[in-house]
């Protein structure tokens, strides 16, 4: 070698190679952005046009599951391999998740018969079940789909205690997303209707988040969101309350609707979305 040569470099790292960038504050915009790109790119690559959104509680569990784990706590009480204050809480716990179970096998069946419904009608117009790509309802939604042999959409979420994506979402549109406000985004963006199941805080954010959307015209479609288990949100959200203090208009009692069967619902989803989107001027 020359001595008045430097020895050759490899070259700099391109800033949308260089992870310690990408994965600072200052690139945040560029996170978000891609976000939001990519999975327009994945939607369109495989025809995902139009969804059906289930969401709630990602602690519900499938009845047999439920049924199996009472049983089991209810025979270590039996053999005294328990203490009696740890027993108390561990049989409280599984008779509310048995009698939750019945929601999951609803929506599991309701995703399973909106999805065979859905594959009757031309590819361009189908409608994919989309859900939060976790455990619970979600977890039922996408099996539903699955036992249809038909596809759907998981949206994911990083969330500080691990939520493992459900097996049931179709690989390749299985997401997964750090902002919540951009898994929002893509819950709404492409959705025609919406049905939520009994849940906790993250149901009720997406939930009032929805109907907020709708309310002030944010956006343009017309879908109907139904509220599974009329008891349930009836105890849980009384929306005549909101009727008696004039907070909302009367109009938004239409913004909702209760129901409390797998046929109930399947029938309203399909009335509105054949009225709304299927019929002459529908789907653009």
């Amino acid at each position: 070698m020359s001595p008045d040569k430097a020895p050759l470099r490899p070259p700099p790292v391109k800033a949308y190679e260089n992870e310690e960038f990408l994965l600072s504050p200052q690139a945040r915009t560029l996170r978000v952005m891609a976000e939001l790109t990519e999975p327009y790119h994945r939607f369109k690559k495989y025809g995902v046009r139009n969804t059906v959104v289930m969401f709630g509680s990602a602690r519900t569990l499938p009845i047999d599951r439920a049924q199996k784990e009472l049983e089991d706590v209810k025979l270590k009480i039996t053999r005294g391999e328990i203490s009696p204050s740890e027993a108390k809480a561990r049989l409280r716990l599984a008779e509310i998740n048995l009698k939750s179970a019945p929601f999951y096998e609803a929506c599991r069946e309701l995703s399973k018969e909106m999805t065979e419904w859905s594959m009757s009608l031309p590819e361009w117009q189908r409608f994919f079940i989309c859900s939060g790509g976790g455990p619970g309802i979600m977890e039922a939604a996408n099996r539903g789909a699955k036992e249809a042999h038909g596809r759907s959409i998981g949206l994911g979420i990083a969330l500080p205690f691990e939520q493992e994506h459900n097996p049931y979402v179709t690989p390749e549109l299985d997401l997964e997303f750090h902002y919540f406000f951009v898994r929002k985004y893509w819950f709404l963006y492409l959705a025609k209707a919406l049905v939520a199941f009994p849940g906790g805080f993250g149901t009720f954010d997406e939930l009032f988040e929805m109907l907020t959307l709708i309310q002030t015209g944010k956006t343009k479609k017309y879908f109907p969101i139904l509220l599974y288990g009329s008891d349930f949100w009836k105890r849980v959200t009384d929306f005549e309350v909101f009727h008696e203090w004039g907070m909302v208009s009367p109009e938004d009692r239409g913004l909702y609707h209760y129901v409390d069967s797998v046929k109930e619902a399947r029938d309203h989803l399909i009335q509105i979305i054949t009225d709304k989107y299927l019929k002459e001027d529908g789907l653009s």
